[in-house]
């Protein structure tokens, strides 16, 4: 196979020059503008159940502002999920706060509901205050347990901030995921850029006035409080606006391509595909993962991500656990052991709008390969 294969690409509809075009045509280049209005309105319509939507320049911006709204502040804690990306734990240290990591569950890879309430009582024992809020994050686009989280969070009075950077359009008991990033790999793109959703239009008009350096309403510049220049761009959003014109179609092939692999990694001892829990799970498979069982394939995930990336195919280990993160190591952490094994177990193998049948059965094969090779 002569091209490369690479994770997950962005993939244009074809009306996003459309949009942009607009913007240029009626010189609206700068932050804000019709197509942001218009992008936000599309993703309140997407999203459902009278939300409201701020449209922000990344996903880490919005975690960062909702956490400013729910009044954190330096010599906080705040409870992260272990397990993910660094972004949903950077923002609280961006307030002087402290992430406090909480480890996963098997099920779905997230944070773990009966660990989180162990932590919980932890803190508030050790300090004499209880943690300021929870973020937990729907990892890959798999929901996490969010009934369960926010059972706990309620009998506690923390509230819950979702990370579903990941996870648009993936749904828990029909409901679906909020608060996302628009990178250039995600489920749709514009360029670079994220989301807030948020309870009303009070808090929109809040999250907005943050977003736009905290500008009080006077003829003149006056800032009473620190503000940030985190309004996306009227041509990102143009992007955006494109972008949601396939939506659907990306979700649907993407789990078109997980359903593939589901398949085949049936007949592979030792090799695990990363699939829905129960039906009250509805992942968008933003990436494939697998888990390598060492012991039943002979071989692990770097040997496997070596012989892949010799033969044309992009693939990434698993998030590296934020309590195993040097900038995070002094961190109060509790863990059960589920995160790192999947750190040193897992792959996220090509799922993307590019990735064909073919390259799906290409892939596998290689896999196969590896591993028969190894146990031979």
């Amino acid at each position: 196979m002569n091209k490369r294969i690479y994770l997950c690409l962005a993939h244009m509809s074809g009306k996003e020059q459309d949009f942009i075009r607009e913007a240029f045509d009626t010189n609206w280049v700068v932050p804000l503008g019709p197509n942001v209005n218009a992008f936000e309105e599309e993703l309140k319509h997407f999203i459902g159940e009278n939300k409201e939507v701020v449209a922000l320049s990344a996903g880490t911006a919005a975690i960062h502002l909702a956490l400013i709204q729910l009044g954190v502040q330096a010599g906080d804690e705040v409870i992260c999920q272990s397990f993910t990306f660094c972004a949903s734990a950077n923002p609280v240290t961006y307030l002087g706060a402290t992430p406090v990591f909480v480890d996963s569950e098997e099920d779905t890879w997230n944070m773990d509901p009966v660990l989180l309430e162990r932590a919980i009582k932890d803190r508030i024992n050790k300090t004499g205050r209880k943690p300021k809020a929870v973020i937990p994050v729907h990892l890959y686009g798999m929901p996490a347990k969010i009934d369960e989280i926010c059972s706990v969070s309620t009998k506690y009075d923390i509230p819950v901030l979702e990370d579903a950077a990941e996870a648009l359009g993936s749904e828990y008991k029909g409901r679906k995921c909020g608060t996302l990033s628009f990178n250039g790999n995600k489920m749709i793109t514009t360029s670079g850029g994220g989301a807030l959703i948020v309870a009303d239009e009070d808090t929109k008009k809040e999250t907005m006035f943050y977003a736009t350096q905290a500008r009080a309403p006077f003829p003149y510049y006056q800032h009473e409080k620190i503000g940030y220049n985190y309004r996306m761009s009227n041509i990102c959003a143009g992007i955006g606006r494109g972008q949601m014109t396939v939506l659907n179609e990306h979700i649907e092939h993407h789990r078109h391509v997980h359903a593939l692999y589901e398949k085949a990694f049936a007949a592979i001892e030792g090799i695990t595909l990363k699939s829905n829990p129960d039906k009250c799970f509805n992942a968008n498979y933003w990436l494939s993962t697998i888990l390598i069982d060492p012991e039943k394939t002979g071989t692990d995930y770097e040997k496997v991500r070596v012989a892949l990336d010799q033969k044309g195919i992009e693939t990434r280990p698993l998030w590296k656990p934020m309590h195993l993160q040097p900038v995070y190591k002094n961190n109060p952490c509790y863990v059960n052991g589920v995160s790192e094994k999947l750190f040193n177990q897992g792959l996220c193998i090509p799922a993307g709008p590019w990735v064909t049948d073919k390259d799906v059965a290409y892939i596998v094969k290689q896999i196969k390969d590896v591993v028969t090779s190894s146990i031979c």
